[in-house]
């Protein structure tokens, strides 16, 4: 038997692929799916089933693109009428080989979610991992707010029983494999190490030492943010989207066509760091760096228009290119050759963004002449803030773009600027030209011994 992780950078997703002999299956699969087949080539595999623990709401999932390409049968849970692959029963068990993989009803994340126990009968009959999905995380477990508030209470009561009547009753010796890791949106305190077992979990895990009553509560009482791309990934993940047959081939584009193909409606999207982005940029882009392109373009970027690129490195590409597929953005039409230093070569004009050191940003604060907005998210700003720091995070920026004071200087400051650089190319776009960006952000502020609040 193999069991390989694949983790999805960006989303902190975790995807399984299980092979024993000539066969193997699929859980959770992203869209760009070569990763699996290529596996299952390399054992002399064929994927035959497809598992999904429940209709994800952070990325599309890839059930139709293995499907398509293998003839693998896609299996959810019951409580959905998905338009596609089949509905599975709670205990439906399914052979490979020696291994047995059994389906089980865990609700509580979302009314279908399901687990899947994993038994090797050539060692034994107890289980040796199972596939929990959003269910159970690392130290953590899901969220029960997404299905929405009038679902909220019966859902997490659904949770408590699941994890405890069903998950917990398996050996402690069993492994468990989550949906997701740290930093993933599902989850609020999930732990950085990927792997445990249930009885690391029964120990260690602090919401599976609570009791019913305690746990609804703490559920109930989560916040998290919920990112406005969630309900398109729900919908495509419930109705099915058209199978990629490969990844898009963005097309590279001189300065010239570049801003032809702009002007004709495509969407700017420069995924370059803060220092270069603050040397030059275009007007209108949405600027957010690469490696934290999966966490903020579903709360940034359109979804009905191509979208055009500008990188560092060409390299650069086919990374973002995957990072957008799996959160549905399928149309990368172009990026930008030769990046933008053939854009200033051939004279096209550019925008400069302004910005302040901690130093300069306290001094224009004392004097009246700036404020600092925070735009990171919630549970960053509760955590540590700038005394008088008015905070909207960058994803509610242009929604609630009144309570930003147009009058002064606004000294954008994250942790260390990546955020800030984002939150100043968006009001300066909106015609906010007195924003900047704080390079080194809280970061950089506690380090210069200035004060901060908790």
């Amino acid at each position: 038997m193999i069991v390989e992780r694949i983790e999805s950078e960006g989303l902190a997703h975790f995807s399984y692929i299980v092979v024993e002999g000539s066969k193997a299956f699929v859980v959770d699969p992203r869209r760009d799916c070569e990763v699996y087949l290529a596996i299952a080539r390399r054992e002399g595999a064929r994927i035959t089933h497809v598992f999904e623990t429940h209709r994800n709401e952070d990325y599309v999932i890839g059930s139709m693109e293995v499907s398509e390409r293998t003839g693998a049968i896609a299996c959810h849970g019951p409580g959905l009428d998905f338009d596609y692959g089949e509905t599975l029963e709670d205990g439906q068990v399914f052979a490979f080989g020696d291994l047995e993989l059994t389906a089980l009803h865990t609700p509580g994340h979302t009314d279908e979610s399901m687990s899947y126990v994993l038994v090797d009968k050539g060692s034994g009959y107890d289980a040796v991992a199972v596939f929990t999905g959003d269910a159970l995380f690392v130290g953590d477990v899901g969220r029960t707010d997404l299905p929405g508030p009038d679902k909220r209470e019966r859902l997490s009561h659904a949770l408590f029983h699941s994890l405890h009547d069903r998950l917990m009753t398996l050996g402690d010796g069993t492994i468990v494999h989550p949906g997701h890791g740290a930093g993933s949106v599902c989850g609020g305190d999930i732990s950085e190490r990927a792997f445990s077992t249930i009885g690391l979990e029964r120990l260690q895990n602090p919401l599976l030492r609570l009791t019913e009553e305690e746990f609804v509560k703490d559920r109930m009482g989560q916040r998290l943010d919920r990112p406005p791309y969630f309900r398109r990934m729900e919908s495509m993940n419930l109705h099915g989207h058209p199978a990629m047959s490969g990844l898009p081939e963005p097309i590279p584009l001189s300065p010239k066509g570049f801003k032809a193909a702009l002007d004709r409606g495509g969407s700017l999207l420069d995924l370059r760091t803060p220092d270069s982005v603050s040397g030059a940029y275009i007007k209108g882009a949405t600027s957010i760096w690469l490696d934290g392109l999966a966490a903020y373009v579903g709360w940034l970027m359109q979804y009905d228009a191509p979208i055009y690129l500008v990188v560092e490195d060409p390299l650069q590409v086919e990374r973002a290119v995957r990072i957008l597929v799996r959160m549905g953005y399928d149309n990368v039409a172009g990026y930008l050759r030769g990046g933008m230093s053939q854009w200033l070569r051939e004279g096209h004009p550019y925008e400069v963004l302004p910005t302040l050191n901690v130093h300069q940003t306290r001094d224009l604060v004392k004097q009246g002449k700036a404020v600092i907005l925070d735009p990171r998210p919630g549970h960053e700003w509760e955590e540590v803030r700038v005394p008088g720091a008015m905070h909207v995070f960058v994803g509610e920026l242009q929604s609630r773009l009144s309570e930003v004071p147009s009058f002064t200087k606004v000294a954008c400051m994250c942790s260390a600027g990546f955020r800030g650089s984002m939150a100043a190319v968006m009001l300066r776009n909106l015609g906010y030209e007195n924003a900047f960006n704080v390079l080194g952000g809280i970061g950089a502020w506690k380090a210069a011994g200035y004060e901060t609040e908790e």
